[in-house]
């Protein structure tokens, strides 16, 4: 599929209200031109509407979404639904305008309306995303001529030059950039270089390795936008990034551990991507300065490595992350991921991790946890993974999005407020007065 397309945005772009505008054309079309049985094309799409909006809830009431549907989203499903039911009565119904009119409606309500949810949700911002594929241009990446200085005092030191671009880069970490997989069939991942990165003579920075939730896929563009802002404000200074895959497919979920089933997804993200990220690109060696953070399910994965390798990733950032991976399946988890074994699942969620390490594993170590106070699914395994890193050692950090649900704009606001509260730790900022 053509590049361009999978690329094209579609929660920051005016392709919602083309749509949702082209539909209700449409309907008032089917309605009035000419009058014919008003009052029965009007019924039925009003019954389709709430015979959508009834379905939604009961499987929202069943779980069958893993927590509670964004408002939006009902709505968006509900009045489409409306929309395409009155549409496809133009099209049974002379004249061939009213038909003609009929079939625009039907199409452009589905649009609205897949659109709308996905808007909604504001997690996928571009088809690639919505299918799980790469669509970025391949990464070039810059020479390794990192200039020397004391990483904790970067933000004091550093200088931008004249000619430091206005943003960062994304791009597709593929062909002979592409990191190696190992025994896990990751998709490519997605590098993000801030702009001090992207200077002659650019100082060495820290590392964040992101993970996405689930279904989704190394899209970087919400980290992306959050690390821009940061840079935007203090001289083009911010981690490089690297998005990578926890899933293989924005179906399977192989619960952040090496498996029979799924392959080595831990033996990847925690040894392969960090000695991978060492060899290539400009990044403090000192693993101190090296962050692994993740949304959702990624989230959960985040927690449990940054709890069981304290000596690769000396931060952790948890957005709105399970209590523990696979807690949306845990009988099938346990068959699938570990074999049956039970305990084996157990001890190794991030709680029981960070309740047996020695004391003084986390020293100087932070865990960040953010979640979205209507968040009823996630939001109470966040509190109680991260009164489990207080109790731990780590210096935690919460923040609780006010009216904030399981949604991307919880997700901006979480990494809004949390890059700037984790760039003390990472030099990038001045330490709070």
């Amino acid at each position: 599929m053509n590049r361009f397309i999978l690329s094209l945005e579609l929660i920051d772009s005016p392709l919602l209200l083309v749509s949702a505008a082209v539909a209700v054309l449409g309907l008032i079309a089917v309605i009035v031109w000419p009058h014919r049985r008003l009052v029965l094309t009007l019924s039925i799409g009003v019954a389709a509407g709430i015979v959508m909006f009834v379905i939604a809830k009961i499987l929202e009431a069943m779980d069958t979404f893993q927590g509670p549907l964004p408002g939006a989203a009902i709505w968006w499903a509900s009045g489409a639904v409306a929309a395409i039911a009155v549409g496809i009565v133009g099209i049974f119904r002379s004249p061939r305008v009213r038909r003609v009119a009929g079939v625009v409606t039907v199409i452009s309500a589905l649009l609205a309306g897949i659109l709308g949810v996905n808007t909604a949700y504001g997690v996928t911002h571009n088809l690639a995303a919505i299918l799980g594929v790469q669509a970025l241009d391949p990464a070039s990446l810059p020479q390794q001529s990192a200039a020397a200085g004391d990483p904790a005092t970067l933000y004091r030191t550093w200088q931008p030059p004249a000619d430091m671009p206005a943003k960062g880069s994304v791009s597709a970490l593929t062909g002979s950039t592409k990191i190696p997989t190992g025994q896990y069939a990751a998709r490519d991942a997605s590098l993000y270089l801030p702009p001090a990165a992207q200077v002659a003579n650019p100082p060495a920075l820290p590392l964040l390795v992101f993970m996405m939730g689930q279904p989704g896929s190394p899209d970087p563009t919400s980290l992306a936008k959050a690390l821009d802002t940061f840079a935007a404000a203090n001289n083009g200074l911010a981690p490089i990034a690297i998005v990578v895959d926890q899933l293989t497919a924005p179906d399977l979920d192989p619960s952040c551990v090496d498996s029979a089933k799924y392959g080595a997804v831990a033996t990847y993200i925690n040894q392969l991507v960090p000695q991978w990220a060492e060899q290539n690109l400009n990044i403090v060696k000192d693993r101190h300065y090296w962050t692994i953070g993740g949304f959702s399910n990624g989230g959960s994965c985040a927690a449990m490595y940054g709890s069981r390798y304290p000596e690769t990733w000396g931060q952790m950032l948890d957005v709105m992350g399970n209590e523990f991976p696979g807690s949306e399946h845990v009988a099938e988890t346990v068959a699938d991921v570990y074999n049956g074994d039970a305990a084996a699942f157990q001890s190794a969620k991030p709680s029981v991790i960070m309740g047996a390490a020695p004391a003084g594993t986390y020293t100087g170590h932070t865990a960040i946890f953010t979640w979205g106070s209507a968040d009823t699914t996630y939001g109470p395994g966040q509190l109680s993974n991260s009164q489990a890193a207080d109790a731990a050692g780590f210096t935690t950090l919460t923040y609780i999005v006010e009216g904030g649900g399981h949604t991307g704009e919880t997700l901006d606001a979480s990494l809004a407020w949390a890059i700037p509260a984790l760039a003390p730790t990472l030099g990038l900022a001045a330490p709070p007065s």
